[in-house]
């Protein structure tokens, strides 16, 4: 007795389907085009309570002109750029070795030090702050850029791990055998069999942490103060005067600020859906 074949979906869930999908995309886009409309406003709008309606007038190259050129933005953005980068390179690369160790080799503590590294990912990061913002007192790396991306690394190191070692347990297990056999040193077999078939996790995980590092705000305001070492996240807000806040540079400043890692992840989107989905059919 054959099968029956797969029932097609009615006609009216389609229609369904096709009209409600518009809606929620326009919902869910709804806060970024109210920010970019705003980033086009003039200041006068908001004094006068134009909130929601159309600009009074198109400000576009007078507000982000001021956001380059009239403020410390560009040197946020370096900022940025100096924390991600090196946080990325750090946490992939200890990760890379931490999960070939946890899902090569096979010792008796293996399976603890595994859950160290996922229990880390449950702790709530604001009740580390306190201790945190203390040490990095004591260490003299308070609003510096490298006690963020030492901090950084740290915390995003645990969630690194936990991908790569299930990533590299999925690889054939055979080849590292092989190599062995051969007689391949360990690191040569790191660095020759094992990193080049983790390119794609590597492509995903690296995309995935620049946009983490590049978006955060809470560890940018609790260890870092002033343009010299504040990531852009935080340096949005020095646009606030002391009696109001310059809504239309902060919103441009904001736009400005959420295209590197829309930038990175177009560029990198095919090795990112590749890193995700490897393995996931047979």
């Amino acid at each position: 007795m054959f099968p029956t074949p797969i029932e097609k979906t009615p006609r009216s869930w389609q229609l369904t389907y096709q009209s409600l999908l518009p809606v929620a995309l326009i919902m869910w886009l709804l806060p970024l085009i109210a920010v970019a409309v705003f980033s086009v406003k003039p200041a006068v709008d908001f004094t006068q309570g134009n909130y929601w309606g159309l600009p009074s007038s198109f400000e576009l190259f007078n507000n982000y002109g001021q956001v380059f050129f009239n403020s410390d933005m560009p040197r946020y953005m370096l900022n940025s750029v100096l924390i991600t980068v090196p946080t990325v390179i750090g946490a992939v690369a200890l990760s890379c070795l931490a999960g070939f160790a946890l899902g090569i080799y096979k010792f008796k503590s293996n399976i603890w030090v595994f859950f160290m590294f996922v229990a880390g990912n449950f702790v709530p990061f604001q009740i580390l702050m306190v201790p945190v913002r203390d040490l990095t007192l004591d260490m003299g790396l308070y609003n510096t850029k490298t006690g963020l991306v030492l901090f950084h690394i740290a915390f995003q190191t645990g969630f690194c791990t936990l991908f790569m070692r299930n990533f590299i347990r999925a690889l054939p297990y055979e080849l590292v055998e092989a190599a062995r056999v051969e007689g391949i040193a360990e690191w040569k077999i790191f660095w020759y069999v094992v990193i080049p078939l983790m390119k794609p996790a590597i492509a995903a995980l690296s995309v995935l942490i620049f946009t983490f590092i590049w978006n955060d705000y809470f560890w940018a305001v609790v260890l870092t103060q002033g343009p010299e070492s504040q990531p852009v996240t935080a340096g949005i807000t020095s646009f606030n005067a002391q009696f109001r806040a310059a809504y239309h540079l902060m919103s441009a400043g904001s736009i400005v600020a959420a295209l590197p890692p829309v930038l990175m992840f177009f560029l990198m989107q095919k090795h990112f859906i590749a890193g995700l989905t490897l393995g996931a059919v047979k």
